[in-house]
């Protein structure tokens, strides 16, 4: 097995566990409150990365620290709001819109550099929004708060994306993941104490929920993405990732019986066409695999 076969099963599994979080994050809440959940996921994660990297964070620099608090924080909006909208919603929804993020990226890029998106971009934007519209309208025609706030969430993974992007550039970018696994988790400990009765898990299921969040989604997770997405290309990395609503509705369907309906399923389906349209450059794919369009079809180059 290649390196790049094995960077791929690597980001395989870690899309695997991301696509756990959902429902483990609904087993938590049943008996802990949502910034105690944060606060505890979050706080293990980083004692974890802490003690496999303490090198790396005892040379920590002002610039690292002050990056880790900015992208810290903004981590922590993200999944405050996963957190919340998973109290009225289910994990198979918050799965398939929590992964706009892809799509929501191009589109504030597109609004930050003023510049029209690509077409494919945009065809991709029109089926998510009509799959959204499957997935979460009610008859009234609403979509509850449980669904909105996840397409928040969404938006707020792509801001987190696009400052991870402009601030790695020049700061050891492990040492600055694991600084915001720490501060995304002091921010759920600080509202924690302020709004909530922070307590330790209580029950087993609760534990499974807290460990399962901290040490597979966060910590490994974080860990084998950093060291896989050296051995692999960002087509690969960005195909694999879009799975990650398919294995939350899985986990979903298996371990809590969540059966969507007929236009639910639909709607799914139509937000992963446009998830995967928008994120995949397909005639750039073409070319890189050395194909060149002749007359009429596609030949393969010697």
């Amino acid at each position: 097995m290649n390196a790049q076969l094995k960077a791929n099963f690597m980001m395989l599994i870690v899309t695997v566990f991301w696509g756990s979080s959902y429902l483990f994050m609904k087993m938590g809440l049943v008996v802990m409150q949502e910034f105690n959940l944060i606060a505890l996921r979050f706080g293990i994660a980083f004692i974890l990365s802490a003690i496999l990297y303490h090198r790396r964070l005892i040379h920590a620099s002002y610039k690292t620290i002050k990056y880790g608090f900015t992208l810290g924080s903004i981590l922590f909006s993200v999944f405050a709001s996963i957190t919340f909208g998973l109290k009225s919603t289910s994990a198979s929804n918050a799965g398939f819109l929590v992964s706009l993020t892809v799509i929501f990226v191009p589109l504030l890029l597109a609004i930050f550099l003023r510049k029209m998106p690509k077409k494919r971009i945009v065809f991709g934007v029109s089926l998510a929004v009509i799959g959204i519209g499957l997935l979460t309208l009610n008859k009234q025609l609403k979509i509850n708060s449980g669904d909105f706030l996840c397409i928040l969430a969404a938006l707020f993974y792509a801001i987190h994306i696009i400052a991870t992007g402009k601030l790695t550039k020049d700061v050891d970018s492990i040492t600055l993941g694991i600084l915001q696994l720490g501060f995304a988790g002091a921010w759920g400990l600080l509202f924690s104490i302020l709004l909530e009765t922070p307590q330790l898990p209580s029950t087993t299921e609760s534990w499974v929920a807290v460990l399962g969040l901290g040490v597979l989604c966060s910590a490994i997770g974080f860990i084998v993405q950093t060291a896989a997405q050296k051995h692999t290309n960002p087509t690969h990395t960005s195909l694999i990732f879009s799975l990650e609503p398919v294995f939350a509705a899985l986990f979903a369907f298996v371990f809590a019986g969540e059966i969507l309906t007929t236009k639910g399923y639909l709607g799914s389906i139509m937000v992963l066409l446009g998830v995967f349209i928008a994120q995949i450059d397909f005639k750039r794919l073409l070319m890189k695999n050395g194909y060149t369009k002749r007359n009429q079809g596609f030949k393969l180059t010697e």
